[in-house]
C-alpha cells in the first residue's frame, strides 16, 4: 500500500507546474522506497501524458476563447502571423526543438511550456507526441542520472552509522 501512495505521490508532484519530473524524480529516488527505476518511469510516463492532455485542453481554450471578437481579432493578429512566418522553421526543425526546449530541465521549460509554445506555433500533433515524448525522456535521464550520481558522491564522503 506504501509503494502505491508513493506513486500516487509522484504522479501528482509531476503534474505540478514550475516541478514536473524535476522535482518528483528526486523525490522518488531520495524519499520513497521505490526502486530508482520504477520512479523514473512513473514520473516519464505521467509527463508524457500531461503534456498531451495539455495540448488539447490549450486547444480547447483557445477555440472557446477566439469566440469573443476581440480576443480572435488579437489572436488572428499575432498568433496566425507568427505561425505563418515560422512555419518554415518548425517544418524544418520545430520537433527535434522542441524536444530539446522540452528535455532541458531549467526553469520555464517543460511540458507546459512545450506544449503552449507548440500549439501556439501550429504545430502537428503527431510531431508534438514525438517531442514531447523525447523531451521528457532526455529530461528523465538527466535527473535521475544528476540524483543518483549526487546520491552516489554523498555516500562516498559520509560513512554510514
Amino acid at each position: 500500500m506504501a509503494a502505491v501512495m508513493d506513486a500516487l505521490n509522484l504522479v501528482w508532484i509531476t503534474l505540478l507546474p514550475f516541478l514536473e519530473l524535476r522535482a518528483s524524480i528526486p523525490f522518488g529516488i531520495l524519499k520513497t522506497e521505490l526502486h530508482w527505476l520504477w520512479v523514473f518511469v512513473i514520473c516519464v510516463i505521467a509527463n508524457i501524458v500531461i503534456g498531451i492532455i495539455l495540448f488539447f485542453i490549450i486547444g480547447f481554450m483557445v477555440r472557446l476563447l477566439t469566440r469573443i471578437k476581440f480576443i480572435d481579432r488579437l489572436y488572428q493578429a499575432r498568433i496566425m502571423r507568427l505561425q505563418k512566418k515560422l512555419h518554415p522553421l518548425i517544418e524544418k526543425y520545430g520537433d527535434w526543438a522542441l524536444a530539446i526546449f522540452i528535455g532541458i530541465p531549467a526553469p520555464g521549460t517543460g511540458v507546459y511550456s512545450g506544449a503552449l509554445a507548440a500549439y501556439l506555433l501550429g504545430m502537428d500533433f503527431r510531431k508534438f507526441i514525438w517531442a514531447n515524448a523525447v523531451g521528457v525522456l532526455i529530461a528523465g535521464v538527466i535527473v535521475t542520472a544528476v540524483t543518483l550520481s549526487g546520491v552516489g558522491i554523498f555516500q562516498f564522503f559520509v560513512k554510514a552509522v
